[in-house]
């Protein structure tokens, strides 16, 4: 995969964003970190497109976002669709999950991440 240039401010921000992760990112983290999830290689906080995502996994051209209420907003709503749509654009599937369904239930969460990357049924 070849790297596009991040712009200097953006790489800061992932880079600090690392290490405040919210009690559902650092669970999911756990989760999907060094491959552990059926071998799929994530990494957080990655800059893509002039945005810092919560969880990608490059291979697969996969998006993880965890989402907190305020994401319920009309205005966040309508934020998080146009970012979908533009990274879409450029190959990208987007998965979003509630802060809350990843605390309560990892286990589908993961589940639903396997099948979404095309390796249900996988051994």
């Amino acid at each position: 995969m070849t790297h596009n240039p991040v712009p200097a401010n953006n790489r800061r921000n992932a880079r600090r964003m690392r290490k405040v992760m919210t009690d559902a990112e650092l669970k999911l983290w756990n989760e999907i970190r060094a491959h552990r999830l059926m071998g799929l290689g994530f990494r957080r906080q990655m800059p893509i497109a002039g945005y810092i995502v919560d969880f990608a996994c490059p291979d697969k051209k996969l998006i993880v976002e965890l989402d907190g209420s305020q994401h319920a907003e009309a205005e966040a709503s309508e934020l998080d669709a146009a970012r979908t749509a533009k990274l879409g654009a450029l190959g990208w599937t987007s998965l979003r999950f509630w802060n809350d369904d990843v605390v309560r239930d990892i286990n589908n969460v993961c589940q639903h991440i396997v099948i979404v990357a095309g390796l249900a049924g996988a051994p």
